[in-house]
């Protein structure tokens, strides 16, 4: 926390490659690692990752980027592409529909450069397997003509760095995820390393925010940067419009009370997901898309955003028979517990 007041009171500056199109919610995106909080493991290593590749002037590795939504895979590529000096194409799995969408980006893009892929696991099977080639020997193979007169022509590539992005590592195949160099798993953040986001955050965005008021924000933003820079902008509305300005602790406390937010990051969703489970179900199991439909949810949600977090705080556990809450759980929502509990695993009996 020590870094906290020098960041809020000096002004962050950062070297960007394309400073003119960062613009409103791009532009609280870190340019460069240096300007990148948490993750100091990842960092450390990709640094020298980044260093060796420069050093021998050869693009950087495949790499493959794993974690929650919110944590920084997007901003990661982008940093990436700006440390390595090189020139970054951006798409996502599901917007490539035919070979020829991504044969297109590969043919055009320049020597050194950086193709990001979001969502790599929902990547087609057909995609994939020519995503093989161009990934191991910077080729693709090409079909020209039909029937009997079709034949095969193997067009080389520029050589470039993939760096794929997923939230779901076990969907991606063994093929596909055994081809990326580095493999870089992004966790939830600390407290203290939101504290220092949404202090870098405040000054760009000039927004006066006390540092008692920054750690009980980082104690509401669920391990996320995302949700910490939505919930600052929130905060700032009601400073400006109920305050004088300023986002005090007292502004905190009210905006979350307002948008439904506890202490511990938990939404109102998240307290209806806990308790469907153990009004409706008994505590569980329940399966996933059960459970969806009980509290209205789309399965992507419920699996992707809201149980992560839920599992992290040790209020939902993920069993082969479904879904079962845990003592916090009850505590948390304040239902008498009425039946036994394994106190080891947690899981009702």
């Amino acid at each position: 926390m020590d870094n906290i007041q020098d960041l809020l009171q000096n002004s962050v500056t950062s070297t960007s490659f394309q400073e003119e199109a960062d613009k409103q919610e791009n532009i609280l995106r870190p340019k460069m690692l240096k300007d990148f909080q948490g993750q100091q493991r990842l960092k450390d290593n990709l640094s020298v990752f980044v260093a060796a590749a420069r050093g021998r002037q050869e693009p950087l590795d495949h790499t493959f980027l794993i974690g929650p939504p919110g944590l920084g895979k997007t901003t990661l590529a982008s940093i990436i592409a700006n440390e390595m000096d090189a020139e970054i194409r951006m798409t996502s799995a599901p917007a490539l529909e035919k070979p020829k969408d991504l044969a297109g980006i590969l043919t055009n893009i320049t020597e050194g450069s950086v193709f990001f892929i979001d969502e790599i696991h929902r990547l087609k099977p057909a995609l994939e397997e020519m995503l093989y080639i161009a990934m191991e020997d910077f080729e693709i193979d090409w079909v020209i003509g039909q029937g009997p007169a079709a034949r095969t022509m193997r067009i080389p590539l520029p050589k470039f760095t993939l760096v794929g992005a997923t939230t779901k590592a076990g969907s991606v195949s063994s093929p596909l995820s055994s081809r990326f160099g580095i493999t870089c798993h992004i966790e939830f953040y600390t407290e203290e390393e939101l504290a220092s986001i949404i202090a870098r955050s405040a000054v760009i965005m000039q927004v006066p925010i006390e540092q008692d008021a920054i750690i009980q924000l980082a104690k509401c933003s669920r391990g996320t940067p995302r949700i910490a820079n939505r919930l600052l902008r929130r905060l700032r509305d009601f400073a400006s419009v109920m305050a004088d300005g300023t986002v005090t602790v007292e502004v905190v406390n009210h905006g979350m009370e307002r948008l439904g937010i506890d202490t511990n990051g938990l939404e109102t969703q998240d307290r209806n997901i806990l308790r469907t489970i153990i009004e409706f179900y008994d505590g569980g199991p329940v399966g996933a898309e059960t459970l969806s439909i009980s509290v209205g949810e789309a399965i992507e949600s419920l699996e992707d955003f809201y149980e992560p977090y839920l599992i992290q705080k040790g209020y939902l556990k993920r069993t082969p028979r479904g879904r079962m809450t845990t003592k916090l759980a009850y505590e948390l929502l304040g239902i008498p517990c009425k039946r036994n509990m394994d106190d080891n695993q947690g899981i009702l009996f």
